[in-house]
C-alpha cells in the first residue's frame, strides 16, 4: 500500500526533518497552483513523470517555469525516446495520480526503480515546496533536509541544467536553420 501523507510527514518527522503544510483547493497543473499558493517564498516545483523505450521510469523535477526539452534530456540521460508515463504506471509505482506527482513519493518502497532528475534551477531555492502525496496541499522543506529525504528514501539525484539543456538544443536548432 502506498503511504498517506499523514505516513508522509511521520517519516519526516522521524527523519528529524522539519516541514511546513499549507492547505488550498486542489491544484491539476502549475498554473493553478500558482494562483491558489499565494506568496509562499522558495521555489516550487514541477513534476513529470517519464518513461524511456527500454521501460525505464524517471520523475524529472524542475522549477515550475523551466521548459523541459525532452529530446535534450533523453540525450543528457543518454537514454532512448523519453515520453510521459502511462498514469496506472504512475499510480503503482508512485501511489499518486495524475496532479499530484511529487517527488516525496519517492518513499514509497513501490518507487524503487523510478530514477530520479533534479533540475539545478530549482534547487537553487529554499525552502522548496512539493504536494505531500495529494494536490491539495504543499510542504515547504529546506534545500539540504529535501536532499537528505532523497538520501533515506534510496533515490540518489541525477542533477541537471534543464534550462541549459533547452537553450543549448534550441540554439543548436536555430543555427542548423542558418
Amino acid at each position: 500500500m502506498p503511504l498517506t501523507d499523514s505516513e508522509l510527514l511521520a517519516r519526516l518527522d522521524a527523519l528529524g526533518i522539519a516541514h511546513r503544510t499549507h492547505d488550498h483547493a486542489p491544484a491539476h497543473t502549475v498554473e493553478e497552483a500558482q494562483g491558489l499558493r499565494g506568496a509562499l517564498p522558495g521555489g516550487h516545483a514541477k513534476n513529470l513523470f517519464l518513461k524511456d523505450r527500454k521501460g525505464g521510469f524517471w520523475l524529472v523535477v524542475a522549477e515550475e517555469n523551466t521548459r523541459v526539452d525532452l529530446t535534450a534530456l533523453e540525450k543528457f540521460l543518454q537514454v532512448p525516446r523519453l515520453s510521459f508515463g502511462p498514469a496506472e504506471m504512475m499510480i503503482a509505482l508512485l501511489g499518486v495520480s495524475p496532479g499530484s506527482v511529487t517527488p516525496l513519493a519517492l518513499a514509497n518502497e513501490s518507487a524503487a526503480p523510478v530514477r530520479l532528475v533534479l533540475d539545478e534551477g530549482l534547487m537553487a531555492f529554499d525552502p522548496l515546496h512539493f504536494h505531500p502525496l495529494r494536490n491539495d496541499r504543499t510542504t515547504a522543506l529546506a534545500r539540504a533536509d529535501f536532499l537528505r529525504f532523497l538520501e533515506a528514501a534510496g533515490h540518489p539525484p541525477v542533477m541537471a541544467d534543464l534550462a541549459g539543456l533547452a537553450a543549448a538544443r534550441a540554439a543548436a536548432r536555430a543555427a542548423a536553420r542558418g
